[in-house]
């Protein structure tokens, strides 16, 4: 009887012996983690954290940029203030409101857009032909060209006396005089769009093309054998299973998007009628000198944007059910 008794004691012992093997384990992997992040981190902080506090500072000063050391402290004036029976500053000023828009406008068709063709480009590169693989890497080129080369190609392609865009509609009998993309307060929004949504394309092709290559073939061949539509299968198969690449694809586009500057600055400059929030605090910033104002301007900036992050992140953890 004392035998068993014996032999038994061991085993009770080892699954606590086994959790705190477990948990030591744990602890030391945490550990390593957060050596080798500390480094990033405060490489992060210096390089981002410190210009981004400083903004925040002067959007409450009246820093001028040829002088921000004697810059004065004056609370929410840059923002809204409330002087001689009238309401001033940022929040007042319709051109900032006007690039707001603009900037929400861009992001929502450009993105939309994006999405679209991309899913399409994606499938086309997935199925198999000839030529596949020289396809694919034709399709990047687009996305390989740095933006301001891009830009500035296409605003001599779009040119209202020398583009070839123009020729081409004329040679066709599409219209009968030049459009001035650009400098047209009806077609520069669009203009922009187009050139964005051609050189994007590709990067959200790419990562939807990774999610197809890795999705089960079974569900297919079932689909198959049972005389299920393509686009049927599409849309309940197909799309449910790529739907995370999807939501990664548009929180990076999206993030692009709503910082725009570059493309739209090459294309049409200082528009109003393209003027995003990027364009106008830089506006602000350098062309009027008054660094308090436009760092109120790449405040609220900052804060759209990661009010608009978090509200995606937040509907893309309950679209997939993360929270249950």
């Amino acid at each position: 009887m004392s035998i068993p008794a014996t032999e038994g004691a061991p085993q009770a012992v080892r699954p606590r012996q086994a959790g705190y093997r477990g948990t030591k384990v744990r602890r030391q992997r945490v550990r390593a983690a957060w050596t080798f992040l500390t480094p990033m981190l405060f490489a992060l902080a210096l390089v981002a954290g410190w210009p981004l506090l400083r903004t925040f500072y002067f959007s409450f000063t009246d820093a001028s940029l040829s002088d921000t050391t004697s810059a004065l402290f004056i609370g929410f004036e840059n923002y809204l203030v409330y002087d001689d029976g009238a309401w001033y500053g940022l929040l007042t000023d319709p051109i900032w409101w006007r690039s707001v828009w603009n900037t929400l406008f861009f992001s929502v068709v450009s993105v939309s857009l994006e999405v679209v063709f991309g899913i399409i480009v994606a499938l086309l590169l997935n199925a198999e032909f000839k030529g596949r693989m020289l396809v694919r890497a034709a399709v990047l080129i687009p996305w390989a060209i740095p933006t301001i080369v891009s830009a500035k190609m296409w605003a001599w392609m779009l040119n209202d006396q020398f583009g070839i865009i123009n020729h081409l509609l004329m040679a066709l009998g599409i219209i009968d005089s030049p459009i001035p993309w650009t400098a047209s307060a009806t077609y520069s929004m669009w203009a922009v769009i187009m050139v964005d949504v051609w050189k994007t394309i590709p990067f959200v092709a790419l990562l939807v093309l990774a999610a197809l290559q890795m999705l089960p073939k079974d569900c297919y061949e079932a689909a198959e054998v049972d005389g299920i539509h393509p686009v049927k299968v599409f849309f309940r198969v197909t799309l449910p299973l790529i739907t995370p690449a999807l939501l990664v694809a548009v929180i990076f586009r999206l993030l692009d998007a709503l910082r725009v500057f570059d493309v739209i600055y090459v294309l049409t400059s200082n528009s109003t009628s393209t003027m995003t929030m990027s364009i106008y605090a830089r506006q602000q910033l350098v062309e009027f000198q008054d660094v308090g104002y436009g760092s109120a301007a790449s405040t609220l900036l900052f804060l759209i944007i990661a009010l608009v992050t978090v509200l995606y992140l937040y509907l893309g953890r309950r679209q997939l059910g993360v929270d249950q």
